[in-house]
């Protein structure tokens, strides 16, 4: 089983996984406008990202507008708005899971039942880095074909933001935890795996000289049951010499 520090590590890297992946949900410059030619004249800056669109202009203005309409967006943007509302989701259920699994905690149960735990928060977190990896990827893959796309004009033209570099470095931190976690794996081990709880010292005691006195009292019934008739006679009886 991984150690306690281990473990621990694992944690924080699978807390930073899951604010970063957090955080690159919420954040608009999931792709940025690139500097190319010289046919920006009003607008500084324009960044899109999951739910919102906005634009820097050079007056000094910050206007966004958020993207209501959810069938007109396409397909990549679609399945980038699920996916890590999922993985945001599942990263938080591996981190509640993570708690119990944790060697230095006393909650969570016996050893058997945090090893499982610790088990079900590495897979939680693993699955989690591959949502948002898958995201980040397509993402990337499709400001890249744009902008290598010479019939797009290049006031259309963007580049990827800083959301996408922080789901990737989220990804990695959740599929290092969630490994980390994993390793926790049950394996063959001698003796008790659970945690036995005994009774104090003074009741021990008390329920073993209690044990030993119903042993002796068994021990004379059954003493005094073996003896015969003729050993209990006190007497002589005359039908015993005819």
């Amino acid at each position: 089983m991984a150690s306690t520090g281990m473990q621990i590590f694992g944690f924080v890297l699978a807390l930073l996984g899951i604010m970063g992946a957090t955080v690159a949900t919420l954040l608009p410059n999931w792709k940025v406008s690139a500097d190319v030619g010289s046919n920006i004249i009003t607008a500084i800056s324009q960044m899109q990202g999951l739910w919102m669109d906005c634009t820097w202009y050079s007056t000094g203005m910050f206007s966004c507008t958020l993207k209501y309409s959810v069938l007109s967006l396409p397909a990549y943007l679609q399945t980038a708005r699920t996916t890590m509302v999922l993985c945001c989701v599942l990263a938080a259920m591996g981190l509640c899971l993570a708690s119990l699994g944790l060697k230095c905690t006393r909650w969570g149960g016996g050893r058997r039942s945090k090893r499982h735990a610790a088990i079900a928060s590495g897979g939680c977190f693993v699955t989690a880095g591959f949502l948002c990896l898958v995201p980040a990827s397509w993402f990337t893959k499709e400001v890249i074909t744009n902008f290598l796309d010479s019939s797009v004009p290049e006031s259309n033209k963007f580049e990827p933001g800083g959301a996408v570099y922080v789901a990737f470095i989220s990804a990695g931190f959740l599929f290092v935890g969630g490994s980390i976690f994993c390793m926790s794996c049950p394996g063959k081990r001698h003796g008790p795996q659970d945690l036995v709880l005994l009774p104090p010292p003074d009741k021990l005691l008390l329920q073993q000289q209690q044990q030993q006195l119903l042993q002796q009292q068994q021990e004379l019934q059954h003493q005094y049951c073996s003896l015969s008739p003729l050993d209990n006679k006190t007497g002589y009886s005359l039908q015993d010499y005819v």
